[in-house]
């Protein structure tokens, strides 16, 4: 058993000091989808200093930095962990020190933690490269709130030669001190809709002489939730959701259309390719039936997250090792509907991805993710480190 596994918590407890104020610089400065310039060039920056193979401008503004391991054979392999880096739309509420600086965005969803922990994990494992029986690729993609940063990032080559992935998601409605790793499915797949409800124009006085995309509208609603509660198992959890309806322009006016917004998330393709088909054959025949008709466009779809079951062992060993097995839950409290395109990544070599609970009350760290004062007890912050790190000595056989 080498040095680095008997001192591993004595090495990360010497970082803690640079991972939290890494943290915050990057929360002070926070950056959106593909403008994360200053936040790249911190990550290039601190990977060349520690002598890894750096790649920029990977899908614009990522940055993918490669270990080779001094002990590594003609059959090595290649492990990459991925973490995100952007921000989002939001005017921070925080009252703390390291507030953000811009006004209209934030970190609201814990990519400043990410970014610093996988910065933490190349330092530590920098240091033992002589020992390592295999590389490891950190990726750090751009983009993952816009759901446009890992597909190109797998096309430019990002997870070329690299035979498994994992990556972690700190979580602020669970418990700091305790991991989530679960084989399967873990984060939902989603996709976004955007339906145009067309009717026929008229006085709101005398509807009978128009047709009426309001109410049209209105029964689509409702409809599109019996494909949940209807048609679908309760052993299979999905979601409809309808966020945002525009429509009129006065009160005493029948519009000619109406738009709708929203969002459907399943846990597997098949039930996802389901309820699209069904969502455009509701919407289209109940427009058709009230005298209207509807255009259905689909967008932003990103499969479910599938953690490979081997690497899912691997991380949970890890995970056990790090905060105790009665502190690692592995049961379906530990899937979200939430949706992240890590699943690109996950889609290309088998991989898992895991949460870190980083939620406590007393500290104010107990608002929901992309909320204007969500925030992280940092101590979630090396407890992310070290099962990284266990989990990249371990694959890799070192």
């Amino acid at each position: 058993m080498s040095d680095l596994r008997l001192d591993l918590k004595t090495e990360i407890d010497e970082r803690v000091p640079d991972l939290i104020a890494m943290r915050r610089d990057l929360h002070e400065h926070p950056e959106l989808a593909f403008e994360e310039v200053r936040t790249s060039g911190i990550v290039a920056q601190r990977l060349k200093a520690l002598g890894l193979e750096v790649q920029t401008e990977v899908a614009k503004t990522g940055v993918v930095g490669l270990l080779r391991g001094g002990a590594s054979g003609p059959d090595a392999k290649t492990l990459a962990i991925r973490a995100d880096m952007d921000a989002l739309p939001i005017l921070e509420e925080n009252d703390i020190e390291y507030r953000s600086q811009i006004d209209g965005k934030m970190h609201a969803c814990g990519h400043d933690g990410h970014t610093s922990i996988l910065l933490t994990v190349a330092d530590i494992l920098s240091k033992r490269r002589a020992e390592l029986k295999g590389n490891v690729k950190f990726v750090f993609q751009p983009a993952e709130e816009m759901v446009g940063g890992a597909e190109p990032m797998v096309e430019q080559g990002a997870m070329a030669q690299v035979d498994g992935v994992i990556g972690l998601h700190l979580i602020s409605n669970y418990e700091i001190g305790r991991v989530g790793v679960r084989s399967g499915p873990v984060f939902a797949g989603a996709q976004r809709f955007d339906i145009s409800v067309k009717g026929k124009g008229g006085h709101a006085a005398m509807p009978e002489s128009a047709v009426d995309p309001i109410v049209i509208s209105a029964q689509i609603i409702l409809a599109l939730q019996t494909l949940i509660s209807r048609e679908t198992s309760p052993f299979s959890p999905a979601v409809i959701t309808v966020a945002s309806v525009h429509s009129g322009t006065a009160f005493n006016i029948i519009p000619e259309q109406a738009t709708l917004l929203g969002t459907m998330r399943a846990f597997t393709r098949d039930h996802q390719q389901y309820l699209a088909r069904r969502v455009a054959e509701v919407a289209n025949g109940i427009a058709t039936a009230m005298g209207g008709g509807c255009e259905i466009s689909w967008n932003d779809a990103i499969p479910p997250c599938v953690n490979d079951p081997s690497m899912t062992e691997l991380v949970q060993k890890a995970a056990s090792a790090t905060v105790g097995e009665d502190h690692v839950d592995s049961g379906e409290e530990v899937m979200t509907t939430g949706s992240d395109d890590m699943a690109i990544f996950l889609n290309t070599v088998p991989g898992c991805y895991f949460i870190v609970g980083a939620r406590n009350e007393a500290k104010g760290a107990e608002y929901p993710h992309h909320h204007p004062r969500f925030n992280i007890d940092e101590e979630a912050l090396p407890v992310g480190v070290e099962v990284l790190t266990r989990a990249t000595l371990d694959y890799l056989g070192s």
